[in-house]
């Protein structure tokens, strides 16, 4: 599974996880086959790094970084549950013939500018 731009990393130090970060930018690096990775690290405070490291390092592959074992993981978000799923038909068909079929609706988009003092 390769991680670009925009993917969140859970970084994980001597095999413990860290902190998590977006990749805002991979750019070629002046050494061959090395990149400087743009690090957003979703932490208090909010801060940027830029490290230096192979694709393979990107990737998911273990590295030390000031003599300590380093680890980026992709994240991959849970799938959504699927509500148009059917348990069972019989209760399925008594809970539309009482109620709206949620599955259904379009979803109410609510601005938050109109939630703006003026």
């Amino acid at each position: 599974m390769t991680t670009d731009v925009n993917d969140l990393v859970l970084i994980y130090l001597d095999n413990k996880p860290l902190s998590y970060a977006r990749i805002e930018a991979i750019e070629p690096d002046i050494k061959p086959e090395w990149y400087q990775v743009r690090l957003l690290l979703l932490q208090l405070p909010l801060s940027i790094a830029t490290w230096i490291l192979r694709s393979a390092y990107i990737n998911g592959a273990e590295f030390t970084m000031g003599g300590k074992q380093m680890r980026l993981e992709k994240v991959v978000a849970p799938e959504m549950p699927d509500l148009r799923e059917k348990e069972d038909p019989e209760t399925k068909r008594s809970e539309t013939d009482s109620h709206e079929n949620i599955a259904d609706q379009k979803p109410k988009i609510i601005s938050l500018k109109d939630f703006k003092k003026k």
